[in-house]
């Protein structure tokens, strides 16, 4: 298996005031390409910072991080950006969708950085994208004509637009209820079952349960890093719910 991250001995520190705070502290770890992690961790436990490096939105201040093969604390502020858009895909608790922008629109926002996409080329990847997350019938709505969950999936087809090596989600399933939070895991196993590596930083643990492997962080160290021996189906938690007309 190809190894797409290969992190050592990271470190993050924050100067706050006089005081040197270590947010992560001597990290190391590898993914393989093809992989579904999760990263765990109460809050101040490091992982959105790990998150931020993972994503090449922070360099850290000591160690190495080669994505792809590339060392990133090597790259100018344009490499980075570059590396971003190419290679990595990023779905947050908020969705970040822009509010007077359909659907198709907003997933073709990646794209429009990319130079060698003409406008038709553009359109039908983000059609496809769209198609891959079911909501072809939603194309040309906007954020505020969709559920919680559909504007999701338009966030997450947006992180597939670019057909990156490595989907990172920040608290993806946060902001939504249960039922939608185990739709949305579905697609996750689904984009993985395809070969898609996926890094999603979630503090719920009947989250972490959907994915193959587990790394928890406290106080900006990794406590344990466990391959998950039974991995939850999130289909068949969906499909053992109630239908929603029986829901009270």
């Amino acid at each position: 298996m190809d190894v797409i991250v290969d992190i050592k001995n990271l470190k993050r520190e924050f100067i706050i005031g006089d005081q040197i705070v270590k947010a992560l502290n001597d990290v190391s770890f590898t993914i393989n390409s093809g992989e579904f992690i999760t990263i765990m961790g109460s809050s101040g436990s490091g992982k959105t910072t790990l998150l931020n490096i993972l994503g090449c939105l922070e360099k850290p201040t000591h160690g190495t991080y080669l994505l792809d093969g590339t060392n990133v604390s090597n790259l100018s502020k344009n490499e980075l950006a570059n590396l971003r858009n190419t290679k990595l895909g990023f779905v947050f608790q908020s969705y970040n969708l822009l509010a007077r922008t359909s659907a198709i629109e907003n997933v073709e926002l990646p794209l429009l950085y990319n130079s060698k996409f003409s406008a038709k080329e553009r359109k039908e990847k983000a059609i496809q994208a769209l198609e891959a997350v079911k909501l072809s019938d939603r194309m040309y709505h906007l954020p505020s004509q969709l559920s919680g969950g559909q504007q999701q999936r338009v966030a997450i087809a947006r992180a597939l637009v670019n057909d990156p090596i490595m989907i990172l989600a920040d608290e993806a399933t946060g902001n939504l209820d249960s039922r939608t939070s185990y739709e949305i895991m579905m697609l996750i196993q689904d984009l993985n079952a395809q070969g898609k590596t996926i890094v999603f930083v979630t503090h719920e643990p009947d989250i972490a349960a959907f994915s193959k492997r587990t790394i928890t962080l406290k106080d900006g160290c990794i406590l344990k890093d466990v391959v998950n021996q039974n991995v939850k189906s999130a289909k068949a938690v969906l499909e053992s719910l109630p239908p929603l007309n029986e829901v009270k």
